[in-house]
């Protein structure tokens, strides 16, 4: 009697969220021995797909003051303390432009302005929101990249409320000093990646995700978007990735709550 061979079992197609987090982890690709900040969930495991996978150099930390090796699961205790960062130590970090933040801005305009403080008039504003935090300084000081769980013209605007994070029209203002050390690299959202390569380093759309269109990513944003006559897709995440973040690094299934299908 002949042995039939079963059929390897196929992998479930990337959802919105896997696709999202991968494009995350494209952004601290090349990066080398630096800090990677990731700012909320997408980029978390983004930033841990980077190590797992293209980046092992990376440096992450456990949140507080530690940095930790090896790659985990969000919401558990880290595997192994490698290291000792005190808050004290980030600002030296921040300084020598060793570190590369992926932030959530409540508004960013086309220069790469950001807003996570108030929106509204500053001295009466109609929401107050986070601060200043750490925007002026990262920004002025090492690579910058976005997420933004909800592209919308809410968020893409022409002229944020307050900057908080300097942009490339701020920083060639303020001279070449200025302009020398900003590094905008990134601005991945639910529909798209974009960079700053357009005239000027106006924001420009690299990719549009699967089944999402041009007009529908121009429609969602508040300004004018560059982009090339054939705009690629966003590529899917490798069957390598997606065990990764779904045995590994997220197996509670965390991101989907964060990025919903459209």
């Amino acid at each position: 009697m002949t042995a039939v061979s079963e059929a390897p079992e196929q992998v479930r197609p990337a959802t919105l969220a896997e696709i999202c987090a991968v494009a995350c982890a494209r952004a601290w690709e090349g990066d080398g021995e630096i800090l990677a900040s990731p700012i909320t969930l997408i980029p978390t495991i983004g930033a841990r797909l980077a190590r797992a996978t293209t980046d092992p150099d990376l440096l992450l930390s456990d949140g507080e003051a530690r940095l930790v090796a090896g790659i985990w699961a969000v919401g558990e205790p880290p595997p192994a303390i490698e290291g000792w960062l005190p808050f004290r130590t980030v600002f030296d970090v921040v300084d020598s432009g060793r570190r590369h933040v992926m932030m959530g801005p409540v508004q960013l305009d086309r220069f790469g302005n950001a807003n996570l403080s108030a929106i509204g008039d500053y001295d009466r504003p109609k929401r107050a929101l986070l601060g200043m935090r750490g925007a002026p300084g990262n920004t002025a000081n090492h690579a910058t990249s976005y997420w933004v769980g909800r592209h919308s013209p809410r968020v893409f605007v022409e002229k944020v409320d307050v900057v908080c994070g300097i942009g490339y029209d701020r920083a060639a203002a303020a001279g070449p000093t200025a302009l020398r050390y900003l590094d905008l690299r990134r601005v991945v959202t639910n529909l798209a990646v974009l960079d700053f390569g357009g005239p000027d380093h106006a924001m420009r759309l690299v990719s549009t995700h699967p089944g999402v269109s041009v007009a529908e990513v121009v429609e969602a944003t508040g300004f004018e978007l560059a982009h090339a006559e054939d705009v690629v897709t966003t590529p899917l995440p490798t069957d390598a990735e997606l065990a990764l973040i779904r045995e590994v690094i997220d197996p509670k299934g965390l991101r989907e709550r964060e990025v919903k299908p459209r």
